[in-house]
């Protein structure tokens, strides 16, 4: 044979699994339909937040978290309730103690660190036994995405070094090659060479054909978000309609077509309608990729409002209910919505997902972050969209906020008398230290956790108080991100197949898997849970595949 083992994907799942795969002394081969210019994946693009439990920097901050209020929250956020979510479950479980046990100190002696302040994603729809985190555990890999690709393309590289790894970049899987029933290989054709820059588009065009063998194949190959036609066909009836307009949280070449060969090959899909699409989606203004979105990480302070002007109700607030407002605005008729806020709110409370878009924490630079993050204004990102971005308008007065509104989204008009009863209602909440508004109580609530005063709320205050301006309104699209179904696995990562024994040979990890068993987060993600779940899955992949051969 080729290999002991083919791994199909060099995105972060791919490389944890060669990782361990070299450590174990075993001859891989590293199968990619991009170049070598795009190792890592999506992975390298990410924030780098990841789910800890119960951790040093936690500890620090004052918050107090467990196992088992961890596990509260995910089994409330993920409401298992099918036969298919025997395997998502029990990942589940392995996961919220891996991220509260080894998972920090095994990173550690690979070189991860993470920044100290906790962040507080995804807080809630509204009940301690309903979805949502109960504290902040969002911990910020210090720089970002390529901070968590590198100890592992590292490794990786240093294998191949050793003769361990064999890279295949364009080469494009059409086949998994079944021999007596065991997976045995991948064929397909070979694209021709790129120089394209990372993520870009690159072209299909085959060069010639290949067929590789191998005692084991573990598929690696990302999700579907890139593909907005198989986002449709897969949308769920729960979630209203698709919209007819969606932006890319993701490159094109994260297509999915690797789902539909490992199916032929005999493996379980399962869990295709979970999925997880952002809500705070805007138009990069230097896009990468074809339909390049960012995703705003939004504090609790701005209105929210919908195509058609309306005030969100519960739990429609930013940064608590992904699903749960994308469902809210899916009822409203419109494809996109509104943020509306003040300078005092974008300098506090937007940061911008995506490693390009914050260079301090990237960089690694203690004062560049200092200088971006506790200096006067919003960072050097954020201001370069508000000024730049075509979905930002700024404005001194409420009626040349909305008729700037108007005029980006003419079939969509919103009334200005309307909106500023909107905004007039919630500030005069601010009257008194009582209030009935929920978001109100939010955010001074979320003052309450040290963090998000020092970087991440800004004080409360009435968004008509002149002082505070000017006005900002942000158009907000939905944005494709991340499949929370996948292949049916097993813990040891093997794929499961339509009889429910697993596929002699066959190893699936990272999104291609729902992030472990075909759906770990069941139809919901407290965050940070992606990149984890792309870690854990694929050093179970590697290190049971390098069982197998051994």
């Amino acid at each position: 044979m080729d290999a002991d083992v083919i791994v199909v994907g060099a995105g972060l799942a791919g490389l944890v699994a060669t990782a361990e795969l070299v450590e174990a002394g075993r001859k891989v081969i590293l199968v990619d339909q991009e170049g070598e210019q795009g190792i890592g994946g999506q992975a390298f693009w990410s924030f780098g937040g990841l789910f800890f439990v119960d951790s040093p920097q936690q500890r620090r901050m004052g918050i107090k978290d467990s196992v088992e209020l961890a596990m509260q929250d995910w089994m409330g956020s993920a409401q298992f309730d099918r036969e298919e979510d025997h395997w998502p479950r029990q990942w589940a479980e392995a996961y919220v103690n891996f991220a509260a046990g080894e998972k920090r100190v095994w990173l550690k002696e690979r070189g991860h660190s993470v920044f100290p302040v906790v962040g507080w994603a995804e807080r809630g729809g509204g009940l301690a036994s309903g979805h949502g985190n109960s504290v902040p555990r969002f911990h910020i890999t210090w720089g970002t995405g390529p901070g968590i690709v590198e100890p592992f393309e590292r490794l990786v590289r240093a294998g191949r070094d050793q003769g361990l790894v064999q890279f295949a970049f364009r080469h494009q899987v059409d086949e998994l090659i079944v021999t007596d029933g065991a997976v045995t290989g991948v064929r397909g054709q070979v694209l021709e060479p790129t120089d394209a820059e990372r993520a870009a588009p690159t072209s299909r065009t085959p060069v010639g054909e290949f067929e590789l063998t191998a005692q084991a194949v573990i598929v690696t190959s990302g999700g579907i978000g890139g593909n907005h036609e198989l986002v449709r066909a897969n949308w769920p009836d729960r979630l209203g309609t698709p919209p007819e307009h969606m932006i890319s949280g993701v490159p094109a070449h994260v297509d999915g077509r690797m789902l539909g060969i490992a199916e032929k090959a005999g493996a379980s899909h399962i869990n295709r309608d979970r999925m997880w699409h952002y809500v705070e989606g805007i138009k990069n203004w230097d896009p990468i990729w074809p339909l390049h979105g960012i995703r705003i990480l939004p504090g609790p302070s701005s209105i929210w409002l919908d195509g058609s002007g309306k005030r969100l109700p519960i739990p429609g607030l930013p940064g608590f209910d992904t699903l749960g407002t994308l469902k809210l605005l899916r009822q409203s008729g419109h494809d996109h919505s509104w943020f509306v806020l003040t300078q005092a709110i974008i300098e506090k409370e937007f940061a911008l997902s995506g490693q390009e878009q914050n260079p301090d924490l990237t960089g690694k630079s203690v004062r560049e972050l200092v200088k971006q993050r506790l200096a006067k204004g919003a960072t050097g990102p954020v201001e370069a969209f508000k000024s730049k971005g075509e979905d930002f308008i700024v404005a001194d007065t409420i009626e040349e906020l909305v008729a700037g509104m108007n005029a980006l989204t003419p079939d969509a008009p919103v009334d200005v008398e309307d909106v500023r009863r909107q905004v007039t209602e919630r500030d005069r909440e601010l009257d008194n230290a009582f209030t009935k508004d929920l978001q109100i109580a939010a955010l001074k609530q979320a003052r309450s956790y040290r963090g998000d005063k020092l970087i991440r709320v800004a004080a409360p205050h009435k968004i008509l108080d002149p002082s505070k301006g000017p006005l900002i309104a942000v158009r907000l699209h939905v944005l494709t991100r991340k499949s929370l179904g996948g292949l049916e696995t097993n813990l040891d990562s093997a794929v499961i197949g339509t009889d429910g024994s697993p596929v002699d040979g066959l190893y699936a990890a990272g999104e291609v898997a729902g992030f472990g068993g075909g759906g770990v987060h069941g139809y919901n993600s407290l965050e940070g849970t992606f990149l984890g779940g792309c870690i854990f899955s694929g050093r179970a992949a590697g290190r049971a595949a390098a069982r197998q051969v051994s």
